[in-house]
């Protein structure tokens, strides 16, 4: 019940037991075209350029940078976090001249300080983060596309934390570049990082001066690879492509209304418990996440103390904070296969173990799930 990895799905585990068969096998290109038309729904997106790139959500972010920023692009990077920070060390390692501007920990953009920033640096692109892992803020992207394209830029989306827990909708937003990872909550073994390029974006990385920086994520090839042409590039993981074949299913037979509905649900329940214990939360009221809680370590209570014992005495991992927020915050995840209302009970009992309480805790969320 951590920051991810999620709990894999029973049917996940199984489908990595599937046998191999070759990265080029008819079979296994069937497997890849079933893989990028559920990826196209769970995004929420018709880009043709849409597809798990063989890595961790990392390698995602890193796919989208390199493919979209040429040495010297000028990109402006939004930081609340730890991972807006990453987004801005991998674009200036790409030779990008970057700009940013910043929210305290535990906050979002306004959509109009954004846009200000936009008309001031004309950047080539936007990066921002949708679901900020270190903080549980959530950022809205509503409005953010049209402010992007009105001046010429492009717009890029973390949504490692949010895919499959939130609403993602790449096209309605106008999202240009999306990254994901497969251990939140698609509720799948790190190992792939779902991305989708618009038609603006694709144009782009086919009409760039230079080589993309990385010869592994360069898209002009990889495309090829997952495209009509099936052009060998690299050897695909074959098990890892099994389980999110399997984890999409999962996700298009709960649909992803009634997924993002759980989430909500069992992140209510769990702050209602948390409330009883008077525990706050570190993310501004009304942005936080429903899959990853990011709340106030209650005073004289020791971090490590506490999850140490919830490992130890009761198998539950929760995380500590990360940067600003390490020793001050844990990091509670409801993400995917472990987003259920046993697992909310039963963390919400050890905490009361641990912290002290009468029941009260598991009282007030059973009330909100009653409510």
């Amino acid at each position: 019940m951590g920051p991810g990895p999620s709990d894999v799905h029973p049917r996940v585990l199984q489908a990595m037991a599937t046998p191999l068969v070759g990265h080029l096998d008819p079979e296994f290109v069937t497997i890849m075209n079933e893989i990028q038309t559920m990826l196209r729904y769970v995004m929420q997106t018709a880009n043709r350029l849409t597809l798990p790139v063989s890595g961790t959500g990392s390698a995602g972010m890193e796919a989208c940078v390199v493919n979209l920023i040429e040495p010297g692009d000028s990109m402006l990077v939004c930081i609340n976090g730890v991972f807006g920070q990453r987004m801005l060390d991998v674009a200036q390692r790409c030779g990008a001249r970057t700009s940013t501007i910043e929210r305290p920990w535990g906050q979002v953009f306004d959509p109009s300080e954004i846009a200000d920033a936009v008309r001031r640096v004309r950047p080539k692109v936007v990066g921002i983060v949708h679901a900020e892992t270190s903080t549980g803020a959530a950022q809205p992207m509503e409005e953010l596309g049209r402010i992007c394209h009105e001046q010429g830029a492009l717009l890029l989306m973390d949504c490692v934390t949010s895919l499959g827990g939130v609403p993602v909708k790449v096209d309605e937003w106008g999202v240009d570049a999306a990254y994901s990872g497969t251990q939140k909550c698609l509720s799948c073994p790190p190992g792939l990082a779902p991305v989708s390029f618009s038609e603006r974006a694709a144009e782009v990385i086919r009409t760039r001066k230079s080589k993309v920086q990385s010869w592994y994520l360069d898209m002009n090839m990889v495309q090829r690879y997952w495209a009509d042409e099936r052009f060998y590039h690299h050897t695909a993981p074959i098990s890892m492509s099994y389980a999110l074949r399997e984890a999409l299913r999962l996700i298009c037979e709960e649909t992803l209304a009634l997924r993002w509905e759980r989430h909500l649900r069992n992140h209510r329940a769990l702050k209602a418990g948390l409330a009883a214990l008077g525990i706050t939360y570190a993310t501004e009221a009304g942005r936080e996440l429903p899959q990853l809680n990011a709340v106030n370590i209650p005073p004289g209570v020791d971090d490590l103390s506490v999850r140490r014992r919830l490992l130890a005495d009761f198998g539950i991992e929760i995380g500590g904070g990360l940067g600003q927020f390490k020793g001050k915050v844990w990091r509670i995840g409801l993400m995917g296969h472990t987003s259920r209302a046993e697992n909310v009970l039963v963390l919400l009992a050890a905490l009361e173990q641990c912290l002290g309480g009468g029941g009260a805790a598991v009282a007030a969320a059973n009330a909100a799930y009653i409510s």
